[in-house]
């Protein structure tokens, strides 16, 4: 420890101590400040980088956002020693602490204060241990008089190279873009290290008209780009800021971010410095937070299975964790470091180097162009890092219904994509299998506009990579046009719509339960196929025999049903889904033979679309599907 330690250069900052805004909900307080969960032992935010601690108070910043995430700074960059600089005032003591992959704290150094004038202390720690986890954070501790402390950061001697980042989005919901501009712009530190923030407009009612832009305009100036453009998907939305950046901007940097987040403006200062500090080009990922439950981390890190064609949580990742209910420290999981081998676009930054030599995405709409993207990335030896610290909040996606929607076609189409360009051969088998176990499943529960458009998806994939750049335009209103007549895609506000349920729910008590033993799975699968193949009770099109909430919507149930009501995963809406024989028999016939013809084909297919790849990435390709009208 030192004092009177002179400021330093924002280059040299590696990450900001910060502290809730004033638009916050409470319900954050938990990722910034671990403290006693009774309002009148907390401290008092004096402003984002400023606290004061009440007397006779001990709180602690082995937070997510404030702890140090160590172990990924010594794995990816060239910082060997991380020095963490503050002000303080007042009295009390302040120590600092490390913890193993473990979990296990351990105290490095501390330091009585007992000052009335801002006084700097100075504090160096080695990342020597932090090979396979570890965080570093410090804590404050009062007596009878107040301590504050200010400008709070972990800093590092090391020279890093100064590199702006161009920021870009893709919206459809300009009123959320709109506060996620006017929070990445009220930082002036943030902007500083901000060249252009880009605007793929893609939407009907266009950002330009929206409430809230003036201000959003006024806070970035002459940086924002607003480019309005057709809608084709988020990979051409995010395609376009990969192409402004990289081809009409000299900035070193490009970071993508949905446009329907709440934004922590620092993950950027952050990911540009741990960019700036690798000792080798990296993606830098941010991780989720839960924008309905904000102290909730949702995904920690992510990886793709290549045997299985799909993403999952990462091996050792902590999923849907509540810092509210337990902090970082009490948590072990949360010490060890994680590898991931992609990030979703809810925020990641990309280095010039890495889109250079890459590409750009695929013309795939939405759905596995940001996992293809980092395989493709990582093939050429450019690895995806998940940094903790640096996050956005976004609604998760097991609120939503994208497997069974319109994006099911997305889903399974862009799958087969990703495989074919980088799985080994086998996985082929996987995905027969599993795609008629899913076609199974869908039918049971009466989504036919689900195995429709999945159908179609497997179709157009079979028909090779000549018409991705156009489906970019047709695929959505062909899939919308596909799924309009289907009941289960229909939607009205509530069940109250439709009569009510002519059973009683007590019959669905014993189906609930979900099949485990393989026997017992095959003996109820059975059942309710030939349940299926029969014709439905004659009043059932009329009325729904349950209503069925979207948890319990499981084929083990809506398998021996002839009609029900299903809610929305999000609670906004219910179908009313009857069963229909005749449709049973003709999708599952044609998965049948679809997935007869994918074996078949699968290794041509994967020399075509390998074959492709580059003209599908060029920026060339992409100027031309920009410039389309």
């Amino acid at each position: 420890m030192r004092s009177g330690t002179a400021d330093v250069s924002s280059q040299q900052v590696l990450q900001r101590v910060v502290f809730p805004r004033g638009e916050d909900p409470l319900d954050v307080r938990p990722l910034y400040i671990d403290e006693p969960a009774s309002l009148d032992s907390a401290a008092t935010v004096v402003s984002r980088r400023r606290l004061l601690v009440p007397a006779h108070r001990k709180i602690s910043l082995a937070s997510y956002f404030n702890a140090f995430p160590a172990s990924y700074w010594k794995r990816w960059t060239k910082v060997d020693e991380v020095v963490l600089r503050l002000k303080v005032k007042g009295a009390g003591r302040l120590d600092v602490y490390r913890s193993k992959a473990n979990g296990d704290s351990v105290h490095l150094q501390g330091t009585p204060v007992d000052s009335q004038d801002w006084t700097s202390l100075e504090f160096r720690v080695s990342l020597t241990p932090f090979e396979d986890g570890g965080w570093i954070w410090f804590d404050l501790f009062t007596n009878d008089v107040p301590l504050e402390i200010d400008e709070a950061a972990w800093t590092t001697d090391v020279p890093l190279p100064k590199q702006q980042v161009v920021i870009g989005t893709t919206t459809m919901r300009p009123a959320d873009c709109v506060l996620a501009l006017q929070t990445l712009g009220e930082d002036p530190q943030v902007m500083e290290v901000v060249q252009r923030v880009v605007v793929a407009d893609q939407g009907p009612q266009k950002i330009r008209d929206t409430e809230g832009f003036d201000e959003a305009a006024r806070r970035i100036g002459d940086k924002l780009h607003v480019i309005e453009q057709d809608n084709i998907g988020g990979s051409g939305g995010f395609g376009r800021v990969m192409y402004e950046g990289i081809y009409n901007s000299d900035a070193d940097q490009v970071m993508v971010i949905d446009d329907d987040i709440a934004l922590e403006p620092d993950g950027v200062l952050r990911a540009n410095a741990f960019a700036r500090a690798a000792t080798n080009p990296v993606i830098v990922g941010g991780q989720m937070l839960n924008l309905q439950a904000r102290s909730r981390l949702h995904t920690m890190g992510e990886v793709v299975d290549l045997g299985q064609g799909i993403w999952r949580a990462a091996p050792g990742a902590v999923t849907d964790h509540d810092f509210a209910k337990k902090p970082l420290r009490k948590t072990t999981k949360l010490h060890q470091r994680i590898h991931s081998t992609y990030n979703g676009w809810w925020m990641c930054l990309f280095p010039r180097e890495v889109i250079e030599k890459t590409g750009l995405p695929l013309p795939l709409f939405i759905k596995h162009d940001d996992s293809e993207y980092s395989l493709r990335a990582g093939e050429r030896g450019f690895p995806t890092v998940t940094l903790p610290g640096a996050a956005i909040w976004h609604m998760p996606w097991t609120d939503k219904n994208d497997a069974t929607d319109w994006t099911a076609y997305f889903h399974t189409r862009n799958r087969l994509i990703l495989a074919a360009l980088h799985s080994p051969d086998v996985v082929k088998n996987n995905i027969i299998k599993q795609g008629l176990k899913l076609t199974l499943r869908h039918l049971l529960s009466m989504e036919y506009s689900t195995v429709a458009v999945q159908q179609k998806a497997l179709e157009d994939f079979m028909a090779g990579p000549e018409g991705l750049f156009d489906s970019l335009r047709s695929a959505l209103p062909e899939v919308r046009e596909l799924r309009k007549d289907y009941d289960d895609a229909k939607t009205l506000p509530s069940a109250r719509e439709f009569p009510p349920p002519s059973a009683n729910p007590i019959m669905a008590e014993g189906l609930l339960k979900p099949p485990v033993n393989p026997a017992v799975i095959a003996a109820r699968a059975s059942k309710a196929l030939l349940h299926n193949l029969k014709e439905p009770a004659k009043d059932a099109g009329e009325r729904p025999q349950l209503n069925v909430p979207a948890a319990s919507a499981r084929w083990f149930l809506l398998g021996n049903l002839d009609s029900a009501t299903v809610s929305n995963a999000d609670g906004s809406g219910v179908a009313f889904r009857r069963r229909d024989p005749e449709e049973f028999r003709r999708l599952g016939m044609r998965a049948m033979a679809n997935y007869r013809r994918l074996g078949q084909e699968w290794s041509r297919l994967c020399a075509v679309y390998r074959a492709a790849l580059p003209e599908l990435t060029s920026p060339e390709s992409w100027k031309q599907a920009f410039d389309q009208k």
